[in-house]
């Protein structure tokens, strides 16, 4: 009897064992309160249209200086409404600690400048990507680290559809596929497509929609959780990541879901989130996890507002972060993330919410 209870005492043992080293792998966070610093010059943010990292661990923000209020922009006022404050210019690079290294973007000579800032992605031969999602922001701009015009593509012009090869249609999110010299586009707000381009020519190659299919632009019925899943991806289609086995992974937002593709828009899987969910839908980004496995993908969602920790094998939720709200470690319309190389996650807010949060990796979660 003594015999058998030391048995299942040490097979109880090595159970909880076994729990307790799978939940310390499952990526947990907590808030850094004081993360950014200050900005400098009275400077204050606006909508935050874009948040990514780059190899050096530092953090690139694109933001809407158009979307500030006069009471929030008053000194910028003329004559000055209050004391604070100074939109900030749109393009901010912060490093770990939150310190603002450098600052720039706005119209310029030789590029058309977006209508209202939505999308940012820094290459690791350091290049900066950007885009927007107003009216007739129907083009992606590529400029240096310090903000020297390289190229354009597209134009700010009416969008010709989603089958069209030279231009683009409002694009939510670019990804770098630095092997292959490619840059995908989630092509967008106004496109039902993702669609490559040559990062150093600004040359097609190739596109598709949802189910790797060619993408229409018949109008689209409302979403309805219990109709029949679109053939479509909805507009907008949010985001586009590239994992290291060459999987693509496309936010639709409005529809609820993820769709994965292989790297020529093959077809492979897919995944729904909270199906239930309407108004601005439940995928607003991605994020692919820095583990050598690329073991996670966490998923941003702005109308629930938390961030959902996702196995990459099979789609399941294994965990979430945030809430609803405007306290430190909770969201109003969390539109974009970002992961460093340590684990830390980086989020952007927009509507109300107008501002960047930092959350610490306190799992071991990166073997």
């Amino acid at each position: 009897m003594a015999s058998r209870l030391r048995m299942f005492a040490l097979a109880a043992t090595l159970t909880l064992a076994a729990f307790s080293a799978r939940a310390a792998d499952i990526p947990r966070f907590e808030v850094e309160v004081s993360w950014p610093k200050p900005l400098p010059n009275n400077w204050i943010l606006g909508q935050v249209g874009g948040i990514t990292t780059d190899k050096n661990g530092h953090v690139w923000v694109i933001q809407r200086p158009k979307s500030l209020t006069d009471d929030e922009k008053g000194a910028s006022l003329n004559p000055p409404r209050s004391k604070c404050c100074i939109a900030a210019p749109p393009v901010l690079e912060f490093d770990a600690e939150g310190n603002l290294l450098r600052s720039w973007g706005g119209p310029g000579e030789g590029y058309e400048w977006v209508g209202r800032e939505h999308g940012i992605e820094v290459s690791d031969d350091g290049f900066v990507w950007i885009g927007g999602n107003e009216a007739n922001d129907n083009a992606i701009l590529k400029f240096t680290l310090d903000g020297k015009f390289v190229m354009q593509i597209g134009k700010i012009a009416p969008s010709k559809g989603s089958n069209d090869t030279t231009q683009l249609g409002k694009p939510a999110e670019t990804a770098i596929d630095k092997d292959a010299n490619e840059i995908y586009v989630a092509d967008g707000y106004g496109n039902r497509r993702v669609i490559v381009f040559d990062t150093n020519t600004g040359a097609y190659k190739r596109h598709w929609g949802a189910y790797g299919n060619k993408p229409n632009d018949d109008k689209q019925a409302p979403y309805d959780p219990n109709a029949p899943v679109s053939q479509q991806f909805a507009n907008p289609v949010h985001c586009v990541k590239i994992a290291s086995d060459g999987l693509v992974y496309v936010c639709d937002r409005i529809n609820n879901r993820v769709q994965v593709f292989k790297k020529d828009g093959s077809f492979v899987k897919e995944w729904f989130y909270e199906k239930a969910t309407l108004g601005n839908g439940a995928v607003w980004d991605i994020a692919v996890w820095p583990d050598p496995k690329q073991t996670w993908l966490l998923t941003a969602d702005g109308e629930n507002n938390e961030i959902r920790v996702i196995n990459r094998d099979d789609g399941k939720v294994v965990g979430t972060l945030g809430r609803s709200g405007r306290n430190a470690g909770q969201f109003h319309w969390i539109h974009a993330m970002a992961v460093d190389a340590k684990g830390n996650v980086y989020t952007a807010e927009v509507d109300t919410g107008k501002r960047i949060q930092k959350f610490k990796l306190i799992s071991d979660a990166l073997k």
